[in-house]
Parts: C-alpha cells; sequence; structure tokens
C-alpha cells in the first residue's frame, strides 16, 4: 500500500488545559491543510454550537475559537498509509510524540478522543497517564451515522464541564 498520510502539527497554545484528539486526517482536510475539513464532518459544527458562536468558515477564526476557550487540536497519529480516510483503513502507524507535547505544554489535564479509533491508538502506542483525565466521544465524522447531529453534541457537550 502507498499513500504515506502525514499528520498536521497541533493547535495548542500556552493556556490549552484541554486536548482533543483525532486519528489522522482525512483526505480532504490533507488537500485543504485544514483539521476537519470535510464540509460533512460535524466537528467544527459542534465547536461553534457548544460555544454559542456563529458558525463560520474561516480557518483562522475556527482555531482561534479553540484556544480562546483553552482547546487543542492534535492528532494521535504523526504518519500512517491509508487508502481513503477511514480509519479502519490505516497500516504502519506511527504515533506522536506526546511526552514532548505534554512536557510542553503543562497545563493540560484533560484529553477527549474523538472517536473510539483515537483512543485505542493512543492506548497501543502512548498510554494513559494516571495525571491526567480521558474521556472518549462519538465522531463527529459524517461516516458515524448512528448518531445525529444532536446525539453527537449532547455527548461533546461534556467538553464544556472541563
Amino acid at each position: 500500500m502507498s499513500n504515506l498520510k502525514l499528520a498536521f502539527p497541533p493547535i495548542v497554545n500556552k493556556n490549552s488545559q484541554i486536548l482533543i484528539l483525532g486519528t489522522m486526517p482525512g483526505e480532504k482536510s490533507l488537500k485543504l491543510k485544514q483539521y476537519y475539513g470535510h464540509a460533512g464532518n460535524h466537528f467544527w459544527k459542534i465547536i461553534f454550537t457548544l460555544f454559542d458562536q456563529p458558525f463560520s468558515k474561516d480557518y483562522e477564526i475556527r482555531k482561534q475559537l479553540l484556544l480562546d476557550n483553552g482547546i487543542a487540536l492534535w492528532d494521535v497519529l504523526k504518519t500512517c498509509e491509508c487508502k481513503g480516510s477511514s480509519d479502519n483503513n490505516i497500516l504502519n502507524e506511527e504515533a506522536n510524540d506526546f511526552q514532548l507535547f505534554y512536557n510542553s505544554y503543562p497545563e493540560i489535564k484533560t484529553v477527549f478522543f474523538g472517536s473510539q479509533k483515537a483512543e485505542a491508538f493512543y492506548s497501543r502506542y502512548v498510554h494513559k497517564s494516571p495525571n491526567k483525565s480521558y474521556y472518549t466521544l462519538p465522531s463527529p465524522s459524517s461516516a458515524n451515522t448512528w448518531k445525529t447531529f444532536e446525539q453527537k453534541l449532547a455527548d461533546w457537550k461534556l467538553i464544556k464541564h472541563y
């Protein structure tokens, strides 16, 4: 299999206390060079709704909304081979350097996984620390058809408690 994919750098600053982790950007996101770039993905709609902000397609506004609310965004994987965008097709994966990341951003105490696959890769390669809290949320992907937007939003509201 070819199709080596490289993850984006994190969206983070020294005020970040929460980390949301995906697995690896999909095809559309990689093409746009934006986290959650596929228009059908509910991630940004969820975030804007959570913080009672008018929805924006401007990527700089999107990133700033996260940072203004103490949220960092990254992916568990640094590289992988993957045909298409499905996490089920990921092979030959390598995790990001979380030890360096957490040392650089020690205020991050709560980690939310944006899917069960993200949590599984993290558990396999990184391991959970007793000094952090971890929660797995339903995937915001349009491929996650077993939950409606409203159901996903209800689960993602947990972020507001941290």
